[in-house]
């Protein structure tokens, strides 16, 4: 019904649905649900829905059989409204009441010679059946093009996917493609679709905080880079993405935050605990967060959910805060897959993505969770390093791609004024000195409490 809709609207064909299961009554609601006004396309002439009622229990099979009729009734249809496009719907309950399985063939290839007779370009639907793409196990040979579609349910979450089978003078994708059916449609977004071929940015634009700016030769990241901050629960990569969104905000900038653990009012809450106030660019609309659950949609709903926010609203700054979570709703290789799609797609249009990820164990190691770091223009890893009974924050530049940055690992601590990169401080062999042994390194005879740089300490 799509590849109908879309070619009466965009590009002026108008288009017969010939249905053998429902009635037009029943196609005008069904596409209701799909955004479609098929009851308006009619009414202009762009859009012809036929029924061809077929009951099996009243059909007789005597002497020879032909699709004569069919052929008048499709023809007068199509020449009504000099009709582009067809779609037959479901070419099976055309032979439901024949046994003769050569007559059926027969008559199939001469459906189809006649279809292209007429110059019209037709989608002819079709069931599978054991061993077959389609119960009559011809439909496939005789086509141009064929496309199979099919539903799976793993880890109860259930995926639409679609494959080009094959397509005779076209090159095509022959692998598996995730598909959406929604109120807007169908929608499919393959890994392959978008390509290496966007431009770069050399523009920088600021982390939103001092020191880490800093280590990025006091530029920042580019703009439309994709960054990702990775660490163990507790090590502020959430406040690193609050400190971007503010800074994007400040700039005059538009920022949408997509947040799979809390809501919009935690967040603002729990920031203000660090000095970000993020309420008043949510009010004068600069700031955007949407927040759910991941299992609330599949892999393909959330991609093409964020898709028509971006395009809808366009921000320059987008955060994903943690992207770790969507493991619940598809496999490590389905992630992968859908980040790579969606950094194609904020490239494209030179946003600046900054992706968060959970790490698992007691030390931050060089390593995510689900394998997406190769995915990554910049990767900052961030630890909670226990030392002299206390746990210490440390930030550290894995890659940053095309640019100068710092080698070191940084302490910083979370104040009332916002994160704050602690000075480095070196021992005597030349060993870096954190936390209270960096304090105790700093104490002077008059005085041996041991100073806290930025205040006091805050959660995440």
């Amino acid at each position: 019904m799509e590849f109908l809709v879309r070619g009466a609207l965009e590009y002026n064909e108008p288009g017969v649905f010939m249905s053998f299961e429902e009635t037009p009554d029943d196609l005008v609601e069904n596409g209701r649900s799909l955004g479609f006004d098929l009851q308006r396309l009619s009414t202009r002439r762009q859009l012809l829905l036929d029924h061809v009622r077929l009951e099996r229990a009243e059909l007789t099979e005597a002497g020879e059989y032909d699709l004569e009729g069919l052929f008048i009734r499709l023809g007068h249809a199509i020449d009504s409204i000099r009709a582009k496009r067809v779609v037959l719907d479901t070419i099976e309950l055309l032979f439901s009441g024949l046994s003769d399985r050569a007559l059926v063939r027969a008559e199939l290839g001469r459906l189809f010679r006649w279809l292209k007779t007429k110059r019209v370009t037709a989608i002819v639907t079709g069931e599978g059946d054991a061993g077959h793409l389609t119960r009559h196990g011809l439909e496939e040979y005789v086509s141009d093009c064929v496309i199979l579609l099919d539903q799976r349910v793993m880890e109860q979450s259930a995926t639409r996917r679609l494959r080009i089978i094959k397509y005779r003078g076209s090159g095509h994708g022959g692998n598996e493609m995730p598909f959406l059916i929604d109120d807007h449609g169908v929608s499919v977004l393959p890994i392959t679709s978008l390509g290496l071929t966007h431009q770069v940015s050399t523009a920088h634009v600021s982390t939103g905080v001092v020191g880490l700016d800093a280590m990025f030769g006091k530029k920042g990241y580019y703009r439309g880079n994709s960054v990702l901050a990775s660490g163990t629960a507790g090590t502020g990569k959430s406040s690193v993405a609050a400190h971007f969104a503010e800074a994007a905000c400040r700039r005059g900038e538009r920022c949408l935050y997509f947040a799979f653990e809390e809501s919009a009012s935690q967040i603002v809450r729990n920031m203000r605990s660090i000095g970000i106030d993020l309420e008043p660019w949510m009010r004068r609309d600069l700031l955007r967060v949407h927040s759910q659950r991941p299992t609330a949609l599949g892999l393909e709903a959330h991609l093409v959910a964020m898709h028509r926010v971006i395009e809808d609203w366009k921000p320059r700054v987008v955060i994903v805060d943690p992207v770790t979570n969507m493991i619940a709703v598809g496999s490590e290789t389905e992630v992968k897959a859908m980040l790579a799609r969606l950094i194609d797609f904020m490239k494209l249009r030179q946003v600046t993505t900054l992706f968060t990820s959970l790490t698992e164990g007691g030390r931050a190691a060089e390593r995510t969770d689900l394998g997406v770091s190769s995915l990554m223009d910049v990767w900052m890893l961030l630890g909670n390093l226990e030392t002299n009974g206390e746990r210490n924050r440390t930030i550290q530049i894995v890659k940053a791609r095309g640019m100068a940055h710092s080698n070191q690992v940084r302490e910083f601590v979370m104040t009332e004024d916002g994160i704050q990169l602690v000075d480095v401080s070196r021992r005597s062999d030349g060993s870096v000195a954190i936390g209270s042994a960096r304090g105790a390194q700093q104490k002077t005879p008059a005085d041996n409490r041991v100073p806290r740089r930025g205040g006091r300490r805050k959660s995440e």
